[in-house]
């Protein structure tokens, strides 16, 4: 399948590090991921909402979460995260596909959602990858889920599929 992307690119993202007050008054940074931030993350994934999961991610159990941050944290990926204080409250990641593509995934704690860090993530997140060089971004969301749909309208992404019960969204960086 070849996916649809923008002609034109994106504005600018801001790059990691950053650091901002979320709409519920907490300080949170954002910064790049590194190899000492696993058991941080791995607690984030621990304490996930059931009603978070979306297609099957991220994993439950304690062994297929150690697994799947084996692949998102390899050297190929991008991965930023949101700390508050010394807990990781919310992760995004670019995962390159086959195509020279990365595909983006994010997951924010439950009780940490609706106060602009999933904006900030995705924002932080997509500048890491314009600095870098990357070009397209792609990503699947369920249709009802309108929070996150909104979130990827109002950083840039365009629907490029709507056939199943998924959106299929491309992003232009560069």
């Amino acid at each position: 399948m070849n996916r649809k992307y923008p002609d034109e690119p994106a504005d600018d993202f801001p790059a990691p590090p950053r650091t901002f007050g979320d709409s519920a008054g907490r300080t949170i940074e954002v910064r790049e991921a590194d190899p000492d931030d696993h058991d941080d993350l791995l607690a984030m994934y621990l304490d996930f909402h059931p009603e978070d999961r979306a297609q099957g991610i991220p994993p439950v159990k304690e062994d297929a979460i150690e697994d799947w941050l084996d692949v998102l944290l390899a050297e190929d990926c991008y991965n930023v995260l949101a700390w508050h204080g010394e807990s990781v409250v919310g992760h995004s990641v670019l995962v390159p596909d086959d195509r020279g593509a990365y595909e983006l995934a994010i997951f924010v704690l439950h009780e940490y959602q609706g106060a602009r860090i999933g904006t900030e993530l995705l924002r932080t997140l997509l500048g890491l990858g314009q600095a870098d060089g990357v070009e397209k971004v792609w990503l699947t969301v369920e249709r009802w889920n309108d929070p996150a749909v909104r979130l990827y309208r109002k950083v840039g992404f365009e629907t490029v599929d709507a056939e199943s019960f998924e959106l299929e969204m491309t992003i232009r960086l560069a």
